[in-house]
């Protein structure tokens, strides 16, 4: 089986991590030619993936493991936390996998922050992606977090690509 990297991205609401990710995984897929997966998660449970009404809706509310396929996408409605292992498993092939959240996962991890820092993330982070509106001088970052600028996704890329775990 061909090498596969896995990285995760971490830091509070609003604080660009979707973006960046966006960006990042567009690079990878239709510059660099990878194939992508991309696991996001959602602590506060708030997420909607699907319209009252709608029989994919219907069969999920039973409380049913449902898949939804069509010719080009399948999609999974599950009732059940899954742990990461399952869900790499679902993916079946992919070069590189991107997780947003799951702080805890033991994978190399990006934080990502605007205006300021959370110094809780510190344990938890091996680079940190700032913007312009953060100046990381102001902060007793710990030794050997990489420094990567929020708004080049090539420089977030490159970084991954040395860094990211083999999975």
């Amino acid at each position: 089986m061909a090498q596969r990297l896995a990285v995760a991205f971490t830091g509070p609401s609003n604080s660009g991590k979707t973006t960046l990710i966006l960006k990042v995984a567009r690079k990878l897929i239709h510059e660099y030619g990878k194939e992508v997966a991309i696991i996001k998660n959602d602590p506060k449970d708030k997420a909607r993936f699907d319209v009252p009404g709608k029989d994919s809706y219907k069969f999920s509310d039973t409380g049913a493991e449902v898949v939804v396929t069509s010719p080009t996408r399948t999609t999974l409605f599950s009732q059940r936390h899954k742990e990461l292992d399952e869900i790499i498993e679902m993916f079946g092939h992919f070069d590189i996998l991107l997780v947003e959240g799951l702080k805890t996962l033991p994978l190399p991890r990006i934080s990502i922050f605007r205006d300021a820092i959370d110094e809780a993330y510190f344990p938890y982070m091996d680079a940190l992606a700032v913007d312009e509106s953060v100046d990381p001088k102001q902060y007793a970052l710990p030794a050997g977090v990489a420094l990567l600028d929020l708004n080049d996704p090539d420089n977030v890329i490159d970084w991954i690509m040395k860094h990211a775990k083999e999975i």
